[in-house]
């Protein structure tokens, strides 16, 4: 399992040795002339303390000053020493714990007219006259009711909680009660939000959210959207990638007259978890019907038995029940990774499947197959996660006695469907366990056919129980996002850790056993061949007979909707028996350790290419593509070519397959053989996403070798440009044109079409809601400005819309100096 490491410094480590003391006086002219003033702020504590009760000093520090409070109250302070306060708090402060806990105060007004107002005489209530003047924060109201509108949009409205929890790369708002109205033009704000026990910046678990004018989507970002008097409304947008986790928020302001830091209240702790609804996070997931049974369904179905007689039982996934979310990221923690880690789902499911067993870090069930089960819980008894997960909890992370894969399997779901992570329970029956990564479920016999005992250590389960994942992989080739599975028993390690995945099973499906993580593995137990090996006289073992069609049946899962049985059995391996699906074995098995069971071609001298004419196809129209197969023997060949074709999001996950081909190409002694193929606009108009990618996979087998022939070819379809054209010339100050023209490319009507405008020097950012625009229709529309700045200059336009996206346009205008009346 992939580990972050760091070093933390503890809190006594990082305290500065305190200077040699000084008379007050001393110490006065001392830090008066050090400039400017050292400013303390809570941003720059130390961070220490984990979940599920999340701590990061304050209490520590809190602590040592009330000490040094209580000291300094000790000696009566007289006259002197009360102006050395007034005129330099920074230096002198007031000995009042509250004003340590409450605010951080910087600045001072105008002393002098204070002293003038009280006869020049120093008085010790001075600081609550300087109080009042600073910006103050008395209270926020995150408005986090269950049925409320920001849990309701962000989907959370079913987590049995008080506490506030949201979904990354969404919009939340708050109400700030402050101790006066905020004045914008003097006035500065900002939220920080911090997680993990050593929060920065660097590693986004400490998050610096700015006030700006105008929200930007992606990023953290916050603006004033109504103001009451002493109230303010923020509006918040979240970074689509940002740790998941529980966040401490705490308010900065800032005003002519000093600093002040709002004190933390646990009431207003942020849950932030992965949002399946936001096309910018990796788990991203475009079907409604899906999100609500892979992320909101918390009662599901899993499947045993054998592929003869399949059984189902119900499982009680509870991923909302009241403490489940707690207990989630307490394993979480518990895992002893980083929180930097826990914004890549890759990252977090591998770690779930490493804490849901314990063999290893002491994860939440303790695995036991030998039937004896007096001193825990059988795992046939268990029918939910819930109580599992609250027993690990409630004893600090001590291992639960007993799980089983199904347990193992409904703890994942739960965990993952808890923190936003689309996931769904998997049955495989007649379920291979490699445990020498050949690949092939081996069965050693002797010279008399009487098997080998110590030697045969593959096993195949009746059935066997894991998890499917949902989420991109960036990390990997384009095409092997979407489903991944996950698989918490504990059967073989993963990098040192008993863990395993996730594996795309795009990459299990084509024998792409390269392709991280335990690919190898879960391709064996759906499709490894069994082999008998017998063995000879000096020793050596040879290979007698082999069996095809024996791992991987009706690998299953629950429906979308309904409680009926789903076979997902062709999304892992291709048709059994198929050439397809034996190019895969072979493919697979020849990074295994037995390589040799399976006979290398006797030439590889066939080669295949897809090559694209000119820029490539054009949306609305049709794909032609060009495929190039080459012969470089003497001999004549007959290769057996597979095509597919699937529409696939920017992010490399696949949407849907839109066309399949086979045939047979006969190829003469050094013959170049160049196939024209075309995919029509009707086979994918109804499949079509934003970036319009797509991409071609093909595999085949040479008759006379057994030699693969396999290549992958992404292209997607040219959106049209915006045409700009100036009309009139560009002056400084004097007013000016430009027409879009755009063409649909679509025979289908685009919907609510909204162009983008802007240009350095010419205008701002503005946004035309221009309406629909008809099937190859053609439509321009004229924009004004006045220029503000001389020189060449460009003028950019982009059109957005549900059914095209990418469309874009630029041009270039040179903006002369305004001439002077008073010239000559």
């Amino acid at each position: 399992m992939s580990q972050y490491n760091h070093s933390t410094k503890t809190h006594s480590e990082e305290q500065k040795t305190s200077p040699p003391s000084k008379s007050a006086s001393s110490h006065f002219f001392s830090r008066c002339t050090e400039m400017p003033v050292d400013k303390h702020s809570i941003r720059d504590r130390a961070a220490v303390g984990r979940f599920p009760t999340v701590t990061f000093g304050f209490e520590e520090d809190a602590g040592e000053e009330k000490e040094g409070s209580e000291e300094n109250n000790a000696e009566k302070e007289n006259a002197c020493q009360r102006w050395l306060r007034k005129v330099c708090p920074c230096c002198y402060p007031t000995p009042n714990e509250e004003d340590v806990t409450d605010t951080l105060v910087t600045g001072i007004d105008d002393l002098d007219k204070e002293n003038e107002a009280n006869g020049g005489k120093p008085e010790t209530g001075g600081d609550s006259e300087l109080d009042e003047l600073l910006l103050k924060v008395q209270s926020i109201d995150l408005m986090k009711d269950k049925s409320g509108e920001t849990r309701t949009e962000h989907h959370t409205n079913l987590y049995q909680s008080d506490n506030f929890i949201i979904r990354r790369g969404q919009n939340f708002k708050m109400w700030i009660s402050l101790s006066r109205p905020f004045n914008p033009n003097t006035d500065k704000l900002h939220l920080e939000l911090k997680t993990g026990p050593v929060p920065t910046v660097s590693k986004k678990t400490h998050v610096i959210i700015p006030l700006v004018e105008e929200l930007q989507d992606g990023r953290w970002e916050a603006a004033i959207v109504k103001q009451d008097d002493k109230r303010i409304m923020l509006s918040v947008n979240s970074s689509p990638t940002a740790v998941i986790g529980r966040y401490q928020l705490i308010v900065e302001t800032d005003c002519a007259n000093g600093q002040a830091v709002s004190t933390h209240d646990p009431a207003n702790d942020i849950y932030i978890l992965f949002n399946p609804w936001c096309e910018g996070d990796p788990v991203f997931m475009d079907s409604e019907d899906e999100r609500q049974e892979y992320v909101l369904n918390d009662i599901g179905r899993i499947y045993y038995g054998t592929q003869y007689q399949i059984g189902e039982r119900t499982w009680n996934y509870g991923q909302f029940d009241d403490g489940i979310l707690t207990a989630c990221l307490f394993v979480l923690e518990k895992s002893g990774t980083p929180a930097s880690g826990w914004s890549d789902p890759v990252n977090v499911v591998r770690v779930i499947s490493a804490m849901t067993n314990s063999p290893d870090d002491r994860g939440v069930l303790e695995g036991n197959w030998s039937g004896d089960y007096s001193l825990g819980t059988s795992p046939t008894v268990w029918s939910g996660s819930v109580e599992i997960l609250k027993e690990y909890h409630k004893n600090n992370g001590t291992p639960v006695k007993y799980g089983q894969c199904w347990a193992f399997a409904g703890v994942v779901t739960t965990v993952a469907r808890c923190f936003g992570i689309p996931c769904r329970t998997v049955t495989n029956f007649s379920s291979a366990h490699d445990t020498d990564v050949s690949l092939t479920t081996d069965v050693y016999l002797d010279e008399n056919l009487e098997p080998i005992d110590y030697l045969n250590t593959d096993s195949i389960w009746n059935f066997h129980v894991w998890n499917d994942c949902w989420m991109a992989r960036p990390d990997l080739p384009a095409g092997n996002g979407g489903w991944q599975a996950v698989d918490a028993t504990p059967q073989e390690t993963s990098q040192g850790t008993f863990c395993c995945g996730p594996a795309s099973l795009a990459a299990i499906r084509y024998g792409q056993v390269f392709l991280k993580h335990d690919t190898p593995f879960v391709f064996a137990e759906v499709n490894s061949d069994k082999i008998y090996w017998q063995k000879n006289i000096d020793g050596t073992f040879s290979k007698i007979y082999s069996e095809k069609k024996t791992m991987g049946h009706f690998i299953s899962t629950k429906a979308v909707g309904s409680d009926e049985r789903n076979d997902i059995t062709h999304l892992y391996k291709h048709p059994e028996g198929s050439e397809a699906e034996r190019i895969a074995v072979e493919t697979a098995c020849s990074y295994g350790s037995k390589a040799e069971a399976y006979s290398p071609p006797t030439a590889q001298d066939v080669s295949v290419e897809v090559t694209m004419k000119g820029k490539g196809p054009e949306m609305g129209g049709d794909a032609e593509l060009t495929i190039v197969l080459r012969n470089s023997s003497s001999e004549q060949r007959t290769v057996i070519l597979h095509s597919q074709v699937a529409v696939m999001y920017y992010t490399g996950v696949h949407k849907a397959t839109v066309r399949k081909d086979n045939t047979d190409v006969d190829l003469l002694p050094n013959e170049e053989k160049i196939l024209e193929w075309t995919l029509v606009y009707k086979d994918y108009k109804d499949q079509l996403i934003d970036q319009a990618a797509l991409m071609m996979t093909l595999s085949g087998r040479v008759r006379e070798t057994q030699q693969v022939v396999a290549t992958q070819f992404s292209f997607r379809l040219r959106t049209p440009d915006l045409v700009i054209k100036p009309i009139g010339k560009a002056v400084v100050g004097e007013k000016m044109a430009v027409e879009i023209s755009f063409t649909n490319p679509l025979p289908q009507v685009l919907k609510a079409v909204i162009f983008h405008v802007e240009g350095l020097g010419l205008l701002t950012a503005q946004k035309i809601n221009y309406g629909d625009i008809g099937s190859r229709a053609s439509v321009s529309l004229t924009e004004h400005f006045i220029p503000t700045l001389p020189g060449p200059r460009k003028l950019l336009a982009s059109l957005d819309c549900r059914q095209l996206t990418q469309v874009h346009g630029v041009t270039d205008i040179t903006v002369e100096e305004k001439k002077s009346n008073g010239a000559l």
